[in-house]
């Protein structure tokens, strides 16, 4: 996936301009930011990239596609890790961006919703909420960038699933555009509604290869007006694990985020930023972050400082700050999302998406881990994520001198027969796109896979949605 941006077809670009009209088509290098992945390891092309400003013109785009026997590769604000959204046939496909589509139709405080369209970046809709003490609850490293769209279409995670749930959680309805043009209207303020199948769940997580998500309604909840943040030392993962279960019993729901953390954390974040100052000595064996929040009659900084009394009392804590204000707790954060620059600065390696039972995460860790450092001397693996909901990020920064796509193979090849041993999922919450495709595929039962199958070809028989990306027909049975 290394074509140039620039070598399409000029009779197609006429026909989509004369279709669509020039303000709605980018072409020749316009198209190359539009044709990368967020890590820029992957450069690609198209034969447009197409920015519709409405429902209507998104509909136009998907029609004039199928007349000329395009694909549609959907894009939000680019910040996926899995090659979703990136075009892999430069002469066949177009990219449909959602960008333009920005607008928040309407927030209803009374019913605690929203209704926005596909393009609006995460943090946009959180600062106009907020300015109505309302709260969308998902909350992701990339919420500066990326799209809500990207959001659904990928059924984003982020540190708030132990309290919110994933994105599918907080949908109350949707609008989407079929293969063929037709809208399916399915906007809905309705909190019980229970009309048959909910159609919205097919759309939610298929990664933009039913349909195209032009707008959707959010629940919202109260904007929090207390917060406590603590960034808290362990001797081990297996204490992070038992931490969090008390921390559960005891804190109940006002326990919003739970994250573990190796020592390396802080050492890749100040790689990414110098000037990151240590908020304690960084040199336990473990690390958890944690967010207790709520509104009201609950004093929160008083639950988590007696909740810590008693984590220290039954031994599981080691040392531990808890930050005084947002400006505090925004920079222990930093910690947990620079670590993500930070290993990029270090060059190609291998990053994960991996779930198991919660009460698994322990063995599996210590079992890839070794796994890993015992075939390839000189990795560096760097564990990490969401203790609450078993979701590990188990990345490996190959051995200096190697070859970087031979360990990486080998590394993920490692990881994921370990992974197999606990039963759990290649794809926790980035989704399978085009980069995770053969190993889906391959640990797909038949009967999972002919149902997804039948779904794929009732709504989109010519595989002009996001080809090549999650899942496509098999040639034998597609006709």
């Amino acid at each position: 996936m290394t074509t140039a941006a620039d070598t399409a077809d000029p009779t197609l670009i006429q026909r989509l301009q004369a279709a669509l009209g020039a303000d709605l088509v980018l072409v020749g290098q316009a198209t190359t930011p539009y044709c990368s992945d967020w890590h820029g390891d992957v450069q690609t092309g198209a034969v447009a990239v197409l920015r519709p400003r409405n429902t209507e013109q998104v509909s136009a785009c998907l029609r004039t596609a199928k007349a000329l026997g395009l694909g549609v590769v959907p894009q939000g604000g680019r910040t996926g890790l899995v090659l979703g959204a990136v075009p892999d046939t430069p002469d066949r496909q177009v990219v449909l961006s959602l960008e333009r589509m920005n607008r928040i139709r309407r927030i209803d405080p009374d019913d605690f919703s929203a209704e926005i369209e596909a393009g609006v970046v995460l943090q946009a809709l959180k600062d106009a909420l907020a300015e109505q003490d309302l709260f969308f609850p998902l909350a992701l490293g990339a919420q500066g960038s990326c799209q809500i769209g990207g959001n659904l279409s990928t059924n984003a995670g982020g540190v708030n699933v132990l309290r919110y749930g994933m994105t599918r959680d907080l949908v109350l309805g949707l609008e989407v555009v079929l293969p063929d043009g037709r809208v399916l209207d399915m906007r809905s303020r309705l909190r019980k509604d229970n009309r048959g199948i909910d159609l919205k769940q097919l759309f939610i997580g298929a990664e933009g290869t039913l349909g195209i998500i032009t707008a959707a309604t959010l629940k919202l909840c109260p904007l929090p007006e207390q917060t406590a943040t603590a960034l808290l030392a362990l001797d081990c993962l297996e204490d992070a694990i038992t931490l969090f279960q008390l921390a559960r019993r005891q804190c109940c729901d006002l326990m919003s985020a739970f994250e573990f953390l190796p020592p390396l954390a802080f050492t890749l974040a100040r790689e990414a930023m110098p000037d990151l100052t240590p908020p304690m000595p960084m040199d336990s064996p473990a690390y958890v972050l944690m967010d207790l929040s709520g509104s009201g009659l609950v004093d929160i900084s008083a639950l988590m400082e007696r909740f810590l009394e008693l984590a220290l009392a039954e031994g599981l804590v080691r040392d531990g700050v808890i930050a005084k204000s947002q400006a505090q707790a925004r920079a222990l954060w930093i910690i947990r999302e620079g670590m993500n620059e930070g290993q990029a600065r270090r060059g190609r390696h291998l990053r994960t998406d991996l779930s198991v039972p919660l009460s698994c995460l322990p063995d599996f860790v210590a079992q890839a881990e070794a796994a890993v450092t015992q075939a390839l001397p000189g990795a560096i693996c760097v564990s990490y994520g969401h203790v609450g909901d078993g979701n590990v990020h188990l990345n490996v920064l190959p051995a200096p001198g190697t070859d970087a796509d031979t360990q990486i193979e080998m590394a993920k090849k490692l990881i994921h027969q370990v992974l197999a041993r606990f039963d759990g999922s290649i794809s926790a919450e980035h989704g399978i796109g085009r980069l995770k495709r053969g190993d889906f595929q391959q640990g797909l039962p038949d009967t999972q896979r002919d149902l997804l199958q039948a779904i794929k070809r009732a709504i989109d028989p010519d595989q002009m949605m996001n080809p090549n990306c999650l899942q496509e027909l098999d040639q034998r049975v597609a006709k």
